[in-house]
């Protein structure tokens, strides 16, 4: 029997394995274009994430131009 097994069993929480930041899921912001990883506060709406953050947010209407 592994320890998370036997951790279950007797009723004591197991940590999951730890992911490297590299293995995380990332998305391309709309505003600036750059790449961002997921974070443990999208969790619940990472499918609606769309910016990277409070400032691209808040220039949304207002693309980069190069």
């Amino acid at each position: 029997m592994t320890k998370a097994a036997v951790a279950t069993e007797i009723g004591q929480a197991v940590m999951p394995k730890m992911i490297k930041k590299s293995e995380l899921p990332t998305k391309t912001c709309a505003t600036c274009g750059l790449p961002f990883a997921w974070r443990r506060n999208w969790a619940k709406n990472w499918n609606d994430v769309k910016f990277c953050s409070d400032r691209c947010r808040q220039d949304k209407n207002m693309p980069k131009s190069n």
